[in-house]
């Protein structure tokens, strides 16, 4: 996978650590009850708890430091116009004006919030999905009986944007070997446009090509997993932790209004 891929296909795990021993089912549950609560966090106390305690589980499952620090910093590159625009646009009491348009502090809190609500789900996602396979990401949906085209669609997603992302490398060199170089012209966003435009070609071509291979192997719209075995005391005990972490978590945001 590429480096800023979350989950690693079958056949490309690296070195096992803490968090690979505890169930996927486990894990895909935990990774979604850590979005949904701190999302729906209001007060700035319990949204910093809850990234400590993402960063403390990052820790934990002894990651790759510098392909996370990868990742993080990708997520937060696709919101960061947001952030900087976000306290323009939201109403409330002025803080400075910048060329006729005020910002405002409400606007800054909910930007600082958002981003501090985004870092805390990343990091929860590396924490206990970071090197899980995409085999172990289908049997885990499955266990927990989410939907088939829901747990297909997955599958695919985790697998192809590997491929699609050598598709694009291999266009990429093409245009080096024909000497291009990226510039701030007119001609640069061309060459850009037509580069765009292969790869969904070239991407339609190849999905044609999957889908007959798969169908000459009797693929008939969702994968088969072999059934996991059923949960261990280990499975159980880190179940009840994280549901004590969270209740102080709930806790802590209804004893802490927002600040704003």
């Amino acid at each position: 996978m590429t480096k800023n891929s979350i989950l690693t296909p079958a056949g490309k795990l690296t070195a096992g650590n803490r968090t690979d021993k505890l169930d996927p089912r486990v894990r895909i549950t935990a990774t979604i009850i850590l979005a949904i609560t701190v999302v729906s966090f209001a007060s700035w106390q319990a949204v910093t708890a809850t990234i400590i305690l993402a960063l403390f589980m990052m820790a934990f499952s002894e990651p790759d430091w510098r392909k996370s620090l990868h990742r993080i910093l990708a997520m937060d590159g696709f919101i960061v116009a947001t952030l900087i625009l976000l306290p323009f646009t939201y109403p409330g009491d002025v803080m400075f004006t910048l060329w006729g348009f005020d910002a405002s502090w409400q606007g800054l809190y909910r930007a600082v919030m958002i981003a501090l609500k985004a870092n805390a789900v990343m990091c929860g996602i590396i924490a206990f999905l970071g090197n899980m396979s995409s085999t172990e990401l289908g049997r885990g949906m499955t266990g927990l009986y989410l939907p088939i085209k829901l747990t297909t669609l997955m599958m695919f997603t985790v697998r192809y944007i590997d491929v699609l992302h050598h598709e694009y490398l291999r266009l990429r060199q093409s245009m080096r070997a024909r000497a291009f170089r990226l510039k701030t012209s007119r001609h640069s966003w061309k060459m850009i446009g037509y580069l765009v435009g292969m790869l969904l070609v070239r991407a339609h071509e190849r999905s044609e090509r999957i889908i007959w291979a798969m169908k000459c192997r009797g693929f008939h719209g969702h994968y088969h997993f072999a059934r996991l075995p059923r949960l261990s005391r280990r499975d159980f005990l880190f179940g009840l932790a994280m549901l004590a972490v969270w209740a102080a978590l709930i806790t802590l945001e209804v004893l802490c209004p927002p600040m704003i």
